[in-house]
């Protein structure tokens, strides 16, 4: 049986109780920055997630306020996820992994975004609102 209660008062537990597995960093990652958001676009992904695994963060990250369900907007099968606005307040901390991953991995495709980061190091706060309107407003930060 999983376990249901918190390990501890650290912020830092608190966060990775709600986020901090691959596949649901992946899954903010490609809505904030891919701007995906159907079941069917995370699948695309290059990671492979497996469908069980989708299904099941897909409903943990709505649980937890990260992403909320809407109906599509053209295809009434489908739903679309984005992020609430507890959400988006992770895009800092994405954007900080994406830096983090690009720094240390000489074969990140962060590399192909040198510009982007330089500006994310240079003007980091408006950047941010920047991109939290673009990503409330449906869209994506890098593409």
């Amino acid at each position: 049986m999983k376990r249901t209660d918190r390990k501890s008062s650290c912020p830092i537990n608190f966060a990775l109780e709600i986020f901090g597995d691959a596949w649901s960093l992946l899954i903010l990652r490609d809505v904030a920055l891919f701007g995906k958001h159907t079941f069917k676009e995370f699948l695309s992904s290059e990671e492979r997630i497996t469908t069980s695994v989708l299904t099941d963060r897909l409903v943990r990250l709505e649980e937890r306020g990260i992403l909320r369900r809407e109906p599509h907007l053209t295809d009434r099968r489908s739903s679309a996820y984005v992020l609430t606005e507890k959400g988006l307040d992770l895009i800092p901390a994405l954007l900080d992994l994406m830096e983090w991953g690009t720094s240390h991995d000489p074969a990140s495709a962060g590399h192909r975004k040198e510009a982007f980061l330089d500006k994310l190091r240079s003007e980091r706060g408006p950047l941010v609102q920047e991109m939290k309107e673009k990503v409330r407003l449906g869209g994506a930060v890098l593409v």
